[in-house]
Formats: C-alpha cells, structure tokens, sequence
C-alpha cells in the first residue's frame, strides 16, 4: 500500500517521525465523499468524516476505519473539532438550503483548518476562475434554469457555491477548487484530465466518473503544483480527452497535462 507519511502537505518541519497523514473529509456522507474516504484509506490515512447527524447511518460500512463528527458542515464548532490537527482538508461544497450553507462550510474550514494544511475544495464547472473561462450558451442557459429552480423550489443556492469560491480565491491558504463536469457512475478510468479554464476543447465531453472526480481531490492533496489552482476535469477515457491523448492507458498523474496545455 503506498502510505504518505512525515510531515503535513503544507511544508511543516520534519520532526524525525513518521505517520500517516490525518485528512478530514467534510461531507463524508455524500456519494462524492464516500469515494474521498475511501481513496484516502487505500492511501493509509487516518480520516475524520464530518456529516449531517441525519446522515450517519450512511457511513456505517466505515464507521470502524474513520472517526465521525456529526454537524452541519456551516457549523463552525464542528468544523473546528474535526480539522484539529488534520494535514488536508477535503471539503464537499454542497449548496443545500437558501442558507448560504456552501459559503459558511467553506468559510468554516477557511478559518479553523491546521495553518499550512492543504485544502482542497469540489465544485462544478459553473464556477469561474477568472475571464478566460468560457460557456456555451446552453451550458450558461441550463445554468440559470437550474439557480431559478433551486431559489423557487428553496432546495439548492447554486450562487452561493459561487461566493463560496470567492472567498476561497481571495484566501491565502494552500487551497484547490476541483471543478467537475457531469458525474457518472462506473469503475474508474484514472485520474481525469485538467485544464485550468473552462471552455478548453479538451473538456467538451463533459463526463467525469465520480470515484475519479474523488480520486483527483485525493491526489491534490499531496500535488504542491495544484497550490492555488482551479482545474476544470474531465474523465480520462472521455472521448474529447482521448483526442488530446490518443496514447492514454494508465492512469494520469495528479498534475495534469503538459504545461502548454495549462496555460
């Protein structure tokens, strides 16, 4: 098993032991975060699940190989208790309610994770990172259906995912925003490919499986080179991602395409 140990992701000094990193999955109920924790116990780290009381039930097939703390994600005090002393973070920003539960989940981790601890964040496309990102009209039309639903409906705050990536663009921690395209279900295929903008023809397919969009939040913990980026994914044996790699057989590494193909 390949086991990553010493000291934590975010450069801390080496103090002559050796452990396991200790990574919080915050969402760990979820269908995404059930992968997360599950890639990060193959990996031989000690993982603290933070989900809804409602939702524990959920992580019962686990519930002996992690250390679970109920709450609601926004809460900060449940957030403090379960990043104390964590290395990584890995954070499902679920845009539930019209709470703004997306931004005080993220906001919550911003604020209490370990100093130097990695960050890695899920989203989806509809998140720009900057002006380079670019959507095609029904992409941005399907986009707008769904926020005035989910405002209507009072189910999901699409928006405030948004403002939740603000703010952890304008922080100074070691954060990642994994931006997906759609999900689907299905034995992994590797690590999805990654483009820093939206709108790149290597993306057109739009189709991500959803253990390797938990799969890539694993390996950017340990990946320095995703340290303040926002990677657009998608699935590695995709058919727009094939064209760009016609040569594709084993899984990718973490750090994503050819540097010409990042910029």
């Amino acid at each position: 098993m390949d086991v990553t140990t010493g000291p934590a992701p975010g450069g801390a000094p080496d103090d002559g032991t050796s452990r396991p990193l200790r990574v919080c999955v915050v969402g760990a109920s979820g269908k995404l975060g059930q992968h997360m924790v599950r890639h990060a116990l193959e990996r031989g780290y000690e993982v603290v699940g933070v989900c809804r009381e409602r939702s524990v039930p959920k992580l019962a097939a686990l519930a002996d190989r992690i250390t679970v703390v109920p709450g609601a994600t926004d809460d900060a005090s449940v957030i403090r208790r379960a990043v104390a002393g964590c290395d990584g973070v890995l954070t499902v920003l679920v845009p539930w309610g019209v709470q703004q539960y997306s931004s005080g989940t993220a906001q919550a981790v911003l604020d209490h994770a370990d100093p130097g601890a990695r960050l890695v964040f899920s989203c989806g496309w509809h998140v720009p990172r900057d002006d380079q990102d670019r959507y095609t009209w029904r992409f941005r039309a399907a986009v707008r259906v769904s926020t005035w639903l989910g405002r209507a409906l009072r189910a999901v705050e699409i928006d405030d995912q948004v403002e939740a990536c603000r703010r952890i663009f304008a922080s100074d921690r070691r954060w990642t925003v994994v931006r997906a395209s759609d999900l689907e279900e299905g034995e992994s295929q590797g690590l999805p490919v990654w483009r820093r903008h939206v709108g790149d023809p290597v993306l057109a397919s739009n189709l991500t499986r959803r253990t390797d969009f938990a799969l890539f939040m694993v390996e950017a913990l340990t990946d320095d080179g995703l340290v303040h980026e926002a990677p657009a994914i998608v699935g590695r044996l995709a058919p727009s991602a094939r064209a760009a790699q016609p040569d594709a057989r084993e899984p990718a590494s973490s750090k994503g395409p050819p540097a010409a193909g990042r910029a």
